[in-house]
C-alpha cells in the first residue's frame, strides 16, 4: 500500500484530513504545504471552463492538468478525478485509470458511485490502482442537485452504498450534499475515513474546491466559505498595474533588463 494512503487512513478517528482541489503547479505547491490530499476535480469544468456541468471534461483535460499539478506536490496525497464515461465497465475504467496513473504518477483516483459499479472499483484494486470513492450528490450521475439521507430510507441506502464501496477496497469516500445526522452514521460505521463536502463536521475530513473558498469562482452555495477574496485583491491590482502603464510609470528605470 501507498505510503501516503496508509497516512490517510491511519487518521481516522485521530485527527481531520484537510483537502483542496488543484488545476496547476503554482496552487498545488501552496495547498500542499498544508494539505493532507489534493484533488485534481472534475470541478475544472466550471471553473476552468466555464461549463454548466461536469460532463464535458476530457481524460486529456485531466491528465494535463494533473501533469502541472504534479509539479508542485511533494508532501499531499495527489487524487484524480476520472471524468464522466471514462469508467462504463471494467475494461474501459482499467485503460483509462493505468493510462491516469501511468502519465500523472498521481497517487490514487476516484470515482463517482451510481451504486453499480463496485466490481469497476474492485477489479481497479486488483490492478494496485487505489480508489476514492464519491457518494450522495454525484454530478456525474444526477442533474437535479438535492441534499441526500434526509430521511432514514435515503440514510440506509447510502450506509449500504458506502459500505459496498468499502468492501470493493476504496480507501477512502466522499460524501457530497449529505444530511449531518446520514454524515454521522456513514462516518461512524465505516472504517476508511470519509472526506466531507457540504456534509457538515461529522465526517473524517473536509474538501472544498479551492476557487470557492478564495472567494474566485463566483459560485458560493451555503456549504462554502470563503476565507478571502481574491477577485477583489486581483482587481486592484489590475487596476494599478494599468494606472502605471498609462502614465507610463511602469516600465520604470528599475525595471529596464540593461538598468537605463
Amino acid at each position: 500500500m501507498n505510503k501516503k494512503i496508509r497516512e490517510i487512513l491511519n487518521k481516522k478517528n485521530k485527527t481531520k484530513i484537510v483537502s483542496l482541489t488543484a488545476y496547476s503547479k503554482n496552487v498545488a505547491n501552496i495547498l500542499d504545504k498544508h494539505c493532507d490530499i489534493v484533488l485534481v476535480g472534475d470541478s475544472m469544468a466550471n471553473v476552468l471552463y466555464d461549463h454548466k456541468n461536469t460532463h464535458m471534461i476530457t481524460l486529456n483535460n485531466i491528465i494535463q492538468h494533473t501533469m502541472s499539478v504534479k509539479g508542485g506536490i511533494k508532501n499531499s496525497l495527489l487524487v484524480v478525478d476520472m471524468p464522466k464515461g471514462t469508467y462504463k465497465n471494467t475494461k474501459i475504467a482499467k485503460k483509462n485509470a493505468k493510462l491516469v496513473m501511468k502519465l500523472t504518477k498521481c497517487d490514487a483516483i476516484k470515482i463517482e458511485s451510481n451504486n453499480k459499479n463496485f466490481k469497476i472499483i474492485r477489479e481497479l484494486i486488483r490492478e494496485k490502482i487505489p480508489v476514492m470513492g464519491h457518494i450522495g450528490y454525484t454530478p456525474q450521475f444526477k442533474k437535479k442537485f438535492k441534499i441526500e439521507g434526509a430521511s432514514q430510507k435515503e440514510a440506509n441506502k447510502l450506509l449500504k452504498e458506502a459500505r459496498m464501496i468499502e468492501k470493493a477496497g476504496a480507501f477512502s469516500i466522499v460524501l457530497e450534499c449529505i444530511a449531518p445526522n446520514t454524515a454521522k452514521l456513514i462516518t461512524k460505521n465505516l472504517k476508511i475515513p470519509t472526506i466531507g463536502i457540504g456534509s457538515s463536521v461529522y465526517c473524517d475530513g473536509q474538501i472544498l474546491v479551492t476557487d470557492d473558498m478564495l472567494g474566485l469562482s463566483g459560485f458560493y452555495p451555503k456549504f462554502v466559505k470563503r476565507f478571502a477574496s481574491l477577485n477583489s485583491e486581483i482587481e486592484k491590482a489590475v487596476k494599478k498595474y494599468r494606472n502605471k502603464v498609462k502614465l507610463k510609470k511602469f516600465p520604470a528605470k528599475q525595471n529596464f533588463l540593461n538598468g537605463k
